[in-house]
């Protein structure tokens, strides 16, 4: 009752998985196999979710669904990412799994039945972490920065992010460059004079009104902040030479999407640095403040930077008491041009150590 009907099956069918080991395709279609288990996998093909979230949207009870996705996550289907007091889970992307998930995404009807609600319960899900997070933006607006210096030594960051993107003398001119999730403009305002032309992209109307005042406040005319989607950019492909995404995933659905939509604004030449925290268990950050993810593993950037067609070519370690901050920085390749080797660097007291 679940698969697409002639074109949508024809579509699919042109993706079958293989050729893979009989015992092992035998295991994962038998976990797939199961109507719970399949509305499991059409919900996570929308993005990663954590168990309370998808026991909301089935109505169904944790334990339940935990159980079935203990099952599609031993088959190899889905991947568990224990995150403090939550546990995210999201389709396989390599392998068996992710080959035999896009396939089954790719042929389900998500238009009628138990799993077009299930698609509606997810959206009103997402309505309420949207209000939740658009709520919480707009009682700090006024603090935010002052919120960012509890977490790191944001002076330390932007020198790094400097060096990092306009040479050891900080002064490379950087050409096009696109703040994503802007917020209070900081760093349109320490990066904008380096550019040629600075954008800075909110979704909130409070942040963005304190972006345009950082704006005046360092007198960049040729800077300007705008409204707007991070998993949307209203920008054509290849519009920007820098991008930067500062103190953002964390709070983010999907941060491969709003990479790879950093990626395709990017010119070819061009470079995304990332700006987030290392893995960390500081889970009142989660309860008081919004965040989505408890930092990010220096692996998992560097994966999603490739995903998204980016090479990586440097990370850098903040130590901080209790979070440190890593900055991902990746280049988008030019046609023909061998990959470039990836520097490691651990910040100090200002100075930067191979």
């Amino acid at each position: 009752m679940y698969i697409k009907s002639s074109s949508g099956a024809s579509a699919a069918s042109k993706e079958l998985p293989g050729p893979f080991a009989a015992p092992e395709m035998l295991a994962a279609l038998r976990a797939a196999a199961e109507p719970t288990r399949l509305r499991l996998l059409a919900l996570l093909a929308e993005g990663e979710l954590a168990v309370g979230e998808i026991a909301k949207i089935l109505n169904q009870s944790q334990p339940r669904i935990s159980r079935h996705l203990k099952l599609l996550a031993e088959a190899g289907l889905v991947e568990r990412a224990p995150e403090g007091a939550w546990v995210f889970h999201r389709l396989a992307r390599a392998g068996l799994g992710g080959r035999l998930t896009a396939w089954l995404a790719a042929g389900l009807d998500t238009s009628a039945g138990a799993l077009a609600e299930d698609r509606a319960r997810l959206a009103t899900v997402r309505k309420e972490r949207a209000r939740a997070a658009a709520a919480y933006f707009r009682a700090n607006a006024k603090n935010w920065d002052s919120l960012r210096r509890m977490h790191a030594d944001d002076a330390e960051v932007e020198r790094t992010l400097v060096r990092l993107l306009a040479g050891p003398d900080g002064r490379e001119p950087l050409g096009e460059l696109l703040d994503l999730g802007t917020g209070t403009g900081r760093m349109l305002e320490f990066l904008g004079p380096l550019a040629s032309r600075c954008e800075g992209i909110d979704l909130s109307h409070d942040m963005l009104t304190l972006a345009r005042t950082a704006l005046d406040r360092a007198r960049l005319a040729s800077g300007s902040v705008r409204q707007g989607d991070l998993y949307r950019l209203p920008y054509a492909e290849d519009a920007f030479d820098v991008a930067v995404i500062h103190q953002v995933l964390h709070f983010l659905d999907d941060p491969l999407q709003a990479i790879a939509e950093a990626a395709r604004i990017l010119r070819p030449g061009g470079r995304l640095a990332i700006a987030d925290f290392a893995p960390h268990a500081v889970e009142e950050l989660r309860e008081r403040h919004a965040h989505r993810r408890l930092g990010f593993a220096e692996g998992e950037l560097l994966g999603w930077c490739r995903e998204a067609g980016l090479d990586p070519v440097g990370v850098a370690h903040i130590p901080g008491r209790p979070l440190t901050v890593t900055i991902w920085l990746a280049r988008k390749p030019k046609a023909g041009e061998p990959r470039a080797a990836l520097a490691r660097w651990t910040v100090r007291a200002q100075q930067t150590s191979a």
